[in-house]
């Protein structure tokens, strides 16, 4: 039986992966008691994650796969995205909220990400490529705010 907290996929570097990832990451998440607005978060998050692996990374490469493993614990989601790609510095993404940049059709994914998750750590890949290891933790709503599970 496949447990329904882990999973590990290589993903096509096409974007049928993308969202093939997004709603994988959904459903586990739900089937895993997070709410509704956590749940988009992730699948979002998720979906900036992999695109950028693929487009940005791997360069949309057929030769090229995309290292895909998410897991639930009592805490968090935690999901690592890794390409196949040359790497990149994230601090020379330009800031897209930077008045010059308003108008650039890119440069917002790593926004997104940590917009959507509450940790994102991107380095090196450990053969080649980047890594983007994410964490979205888990919250309960009391009286409309969101607030930290208390164990």
């Amino acid at each position: 039986m496949t447990d329904p907290r882990k999973l590990r996929l290589n993903l096509e570097s096409t974007l049928d992966s993308v969202e093939a990832a997004e709603l994988i990451v959904q459903r586990m998440a739900d089937l895993n008691g997070f709410d509704d607005e956590q749940v988009y978060q992730i699948g979002m998050g998720v979906r900036e994650m992999v695109i950028n692996a693929i487009e940005h990374g791997n360069g949309f490469g057929s030769d090229k796969t995309v290292s895909f493993d998410a897991s639930i614990d009592d805490d968090a989601m935690h999901v690592t995205v890794v390409d196949q790609g040359s790497g990149f510095d994230p601090s020379s993404v330009r800031d897209p909220l930077a008045e010059e940049n308003l108008m650039r059709c890119s440069g917002r994914g790593l926004l997104l990400m940590r917009a959507f998750f509450d940790e994102v750590e991107i380095g090196p890949g450990e053969d080649s490529g980047t890594r983007i290891h994410s964490v979205k933790y888990r919250t309960v709503s009391a009286g409309g705010i969101a607030q930290e599970e208390v164990r």
